[in-house]
């Protein structure tokens, strides 16, 4: 079959596209609708042209990528993909965005909305009259792209004989680790918007009214993502609201911790106590992404590990900036 005589060498990582985007160039999936091929990627078929098992039980040394100089190229590829699986399974960054925006280069500017007050009163428009507007149009602000990466120090014969789903759980913790950090890049990006609806405390900490008067003024929209920091967290869970019967027994029935008004809780340690942050995650946030995981491919083709880096660059910004708000210690 096609997949079996393709050249594979360092240029498919250079040609502006991921190496998997690169090979189904070459070796199309639909070529393989029918076939006991069906459903692999081109990647993935290129794994078992050189019988290479990545996960599993009875999963392949790493040295057995090394076994060519073409099954060599496919190694920054392993790594990439296990990179990207351990932030897929954190996936925090994905529950509080509403749109991912691909670009090719480090400049990007979004659009901006400009709502009034009156923009969210609800009214019919009567015959000849004119119908309410909403102005959009290009930030004034750049997108700020930052990397976030480890540099991965390991010497190729320290690794040669390690199974590969060993090597997949430790790269899936740099993937965790990423995605933590654009997590808190996230959330930064929220809480520096001039357009962030702010309220204080109450009294001394995070009470239950506190959060009812911050949920009733998001309309017109929901508040379906809080961010806190451990303490506040177990503060909420103290509350008489959240330690009631119904909540206690649906709690223990279904695994499923009881949330302020259905809101998803993220509990992260660089936000302060007794500090809420609330949005909504439809029309709060875009990501935006220059490439996927990144790695050094010539290094690690070359065997050359020692001070590798798997990174990523990634920018965020607002597209409603009064569609989250900050709960804080009065002044």
């Amino acid at each position: 079959m096609a997949f079996d005589n393709i050249k594979l060498e360092k240029g498919l990582y250079t040609t502006g596209k991921s190496f998997t985007k690169a090979l189904e160039e070459l070796d199309p999936s639909e070529n393989y609708r029918g076939t006991s091929l069906e459903g692999l990627d081109a990647y993935e078929r290129q794994l078992k042209r050189f019988d290479i098992k990545v996960s599993g039980k009875g999963s392949d040394p790493v040295a057995k990528f090394f076994a060519t100089t073409d099954s060599a190229a496919l190694f920054p590829e392993y790594i990439s993909r296990a990179v990207q699986l351990g932030i897929a399974n954190s996936n925090k960054v994905e529950k509080i965005i509403a749109t991912t925006t691909e670009v090719d280069s480090l400049d990007y500017r979004s659009i901006s909305t400009e709502n009034k007050e009156a923009d969210f009163e609800l009214s019919k428009v009567l015959e000849g009259n004119a119908i309410p507007e909403i102005t959009i149009s290009l930030s004034s602000k750049l997108t700020e792209l930052k990397k976030h990466g480890k540099m991965m120090i390991a010497s190729y014969e320290s690794i040669k004989f390690q199974k590969l789903d060993l090597f997949t759980a430790v790269l899936q913790q740099i993937g965790t680790y990423i995605s933590n950090c654009e997590f808190k890049q996230a959330i930064e990006t929220v809480i520096n918007d001039e357009k962030l609806r702010k309220f204080s405390l109450t009294s001394s900490t995070v009470n239950f009214k506190d959060i009812a008067n911050m949920w009733s003024s998001f309309a017109p929209y929901n508040m379906t993502s809080m961010v806190m920091s451990p303490a506040t967290m177990t503060s909420l869970l103290l509350m008489p609201e959240f330690r009631d019967s119904y909540a206690g027994l649906n709690s223990h029935a279904t695994g499923n911790m009881v949330t302020p008004f259905g809101a998803e809780v993220f509990v992260v340690d660089f936000i302060d106590d007794n500090t809420i942050v609330a949005l909504d995650k439809n029309c709060s946030i875009e990501k935006v992404q220059a490439g996927g995981v990144l790695t050094e491919f010539d290094k690690i083709i070359d065997r050359q590990l020692e001070r590798a880096a798997i990174s990523t660059l990634v920018g965020f910004s607002t597209i409603y900036g009064d569609a989250s708000s900050v709960l804080v210690q009065g002044e």
